[in-house]
């Protein structure tokens, strides 16, 4: 299988110019005989749009650059990032799975960073699950930036039998680090070595790159295999189109030598949650 990340600056509020992006690239990675493609958070409209959010809002059923990008994924898997009015006024940071000219799954960003530089909670509601669905190759599972670093939500994806998760991510470098790149970028890294190896799963993370008020995006997408090694990563701060082989028979050789999925007590789990959360206080 090939899958490719497109590791792309969008253009802040411009869905028609960041749409001839997803096309372009559709056909890049047709050439190519990719089988997905994935492009990160809010590609089809950029980050920082604060009040510009209910602007670029998109109803899936409805918009004709969603029925274009459906129209696209007839011969080719995508996942994009873009901004969603489920409700009338109600906006969410969403990411979609379309294959063979259809919808399969919407995640909505549950973890909504507000904090520093993040103003997410200012402007979109709040996703309430992380469910695994069928795609073409497998159970998959979506994850939106912030809702990776939250290993519970990995957690969700790996005990609803996720074999490939997929991060949409916007995140900006910070911090100086003593390698290569940014010290966030390695934070990134080391979550996606260890979900991959503890959920024995293929972890696929699609960051952006470019400038927007004052943030500079990191990229260094990356690819892990479910035994935690690094298949492929793109570089940092530049637009790349990554294409990497993915062997999915790996799934089952690493559950064969490391049983986590077939020893796992989601049971357990949830009675324990029960337990917390009942002696939580405020």
């Amino acid at each position: 299988m090939k899958v490719a990340i497109a590791q792309i600056a969008p253009h802040l509020g411009d869905m028609e110019k960041n749409l001839d992006i997803h096309v372009d690239l559709v056909e890049r990675a047709q050439k190519n005989k990719v089988n997905l493609l994935i492009f990160p958070e809010l590609s089809l409209t950029g980050y920082t749009l604060q009040d510009f959010v209910p602007d670029v809002a998109l109803k899936p059923d409805e918009s004709p650059i969603f029925q274009r990008l459906k129209q696209l994924s007839e011969g080719i898997s995508l996942v994009v990032g873009f901004v969603e009015e489920r409700e009338r006024g109600h906006f969410f940071n969403s990411a979609a799975y379309l294959s063979e000219g259809k919808t399969l799954h919407i995640h909505r960003k549950v973890f909504l960073p507000t904090y520093g530089m993040f103003e997410e909670l200012k402007f979109f509601g709040q996703g309430k699950n992380f469910l695994t669905f069928t795609s073409p190759f497998g159970k998959a599972g979506l994850m939106i930036c912030y809702d990776f670093l939250h290993y519970g939500a990995g957690y969700l994806l790996f005990a609803g039998g996720s074999e490939i998760v997929i991060v949409l991510s916007a995140a900006p470098g910070r911090g100086i680090s003593g390698k290569d790149g940014w010290e966030t970028s390695h934070m990134w890294e080391l979550m996606g070595e260890s979900l991959s190896r503890f959920s024995t799963s293929f972890i696929i993370y699609a960051n952006r790159v470019g400038f927007e008020d004052g943030k500079s995006f990191a990229g260094g997408s990356f690819i892990y295999n479910p035994g935690g090694k690094l298949l492929a990563k793109a570089s940092y701060g530049d637009e790349e189109f990554m294409v990497t082989d993915i062997d999915l028979d790996e799934i089952r050789s690493f559950r064969k030598k490391w049983p986590y999925k077939r020893d796992e007590k989601p049971e357990i789990i949830l009675e324990a949650l029960k337990r917390v959360v009942k002696t939580y206080e405020d």
